[in-house]
């Protein structure tokens, strides 16, 4: 499908004299007609939607006609004074007839629990053979990741890695020098591009990720499909506890909501993490007998077995 990219902040004509201006004449007669069907159902004149959206009668009567080419600033505040998704006004699925969005809105709302069998039902666990014998840990700074994975791996005689340790190997500088000199962006770069090469490279090991690995929807998914997953989790206060303890005062300096923040992050990555496999709460317990727990876990369910 051709793209439009001639939007500007009006309605201009657009004459179907070549397939382009026939796939962006058939795109503005659906947006038109669903703006129309959308201030009819909810009963609003479009002398009142005008006032609403701050767009013109005249603008709004070329849209509805599908007789024009309207900004994406524009669409938008129709959009909201119709309190429908702009989403909704320029796909190709109906929003009034699509169960395909109706999952999705259902899927929104829902709590992590249902999401995550959701996402195991539509999304069918990929082949053990992918995930050979590799177990990741994912998880908050301060959960106990790295100290967890040693002892773990030292049980089970099977090689321990840290992601970030091995970016920082590779690229001849620590991970704080790599993000100083290349910034978000071109940290995320090498973290895929190692974790690429530890798959290749290991069939069998415990590997310890940085907690942000999620926010990166490419290499976590490499990450979930590759890797027997366990997400290692804690209370808030036992995360930033354990971080101080290591003597790392950086989240607490000159900073009183570090806390609040930390919940947020926290909340923010809570369903991304129960996409793992499995999960150890670490909360209130001792090392012993959080290994005691992991080393059980990754037996019972065969994930070091050949």
């Amino acid at each position: 499908m051709a793209e439009i990219t001639n939007f500007k902040g009006e309605l201009a004509r657009v004459e179907p004299t070549t397939p382009s201006g026939d796939t962006a004449s058939l795109l503005m007669q659906r947006v038109g007609e669903r703006v129309r069907k959308a201030r009819e159902l909810k009963g609003i004149p479009r002398r009142v939607l005008s006032e609403i959206s701050d767009v013109s009668p005249r603008y709004l009567a070329q849209l509805e006609a599908g007789d024009g080419n309207i900004s994406i600033s524009l669409l938008q505040r129709v959009a909201i004074a119709l309190d429908h998704r702009i989403e909704w006004l320029v796909g190709e699925e109906d929003p009034w007839t699509s169960q395909t969005l109706k999952v999705a809105d259902l899927y929104r709302l829902a709590g992590a629990d249902i999401r995550q069998q959701v996402m195991h039902l539509l999304q069918p666990e990929p082949d053990d053979a992918l995930r050979a014998r590799r177990v990741c840990l994912i998880g908050l700074r301060g959960a106990g990741k790295s100290t967890l994975g040693a002892l773990t791996a030292k049980a089970f005689n099977a090689p321990f890695l840290e992601l970030n340790r091995e970016i920082g190997d590779h690229a001849g500088m620590s991970v704080n020098e790599v993000l100083a000199l290349y910034g978000q962006e071109g940290y995320r770069k090498l973290e895929a591009s190692a974790l690429s090469r530890i798959i290749s490279t290991h069939e069998t090991l415990i590997l310890a990720v940085a907690g942000g690995i999620v926010a990166e929807p490419d290499t976590y998914k490499m990450l979930l499909a590759h890797f027997h997953t366990i997400w290692i989790r804690a209370a808030p206060h036992e995360h930033m506890g354990r971080v101080l303890a290591q003597g790392d005062t950086r989240p607490m300096a000159g900073n009183p909501e570090a806390m609040e923040q930390l919940k947020s992050i926290l909340a923010s990555r809570e369903a991304l993490y129960s996409l793992a496999d499995a999960q150890l709460d670490t909360s209130g317990k001792t090392l012993e007998h959080s290994l005691e727990e992991l080393v059980h876990l990754i037996h019972s369910r065969g994930y070091l077995l050949s």
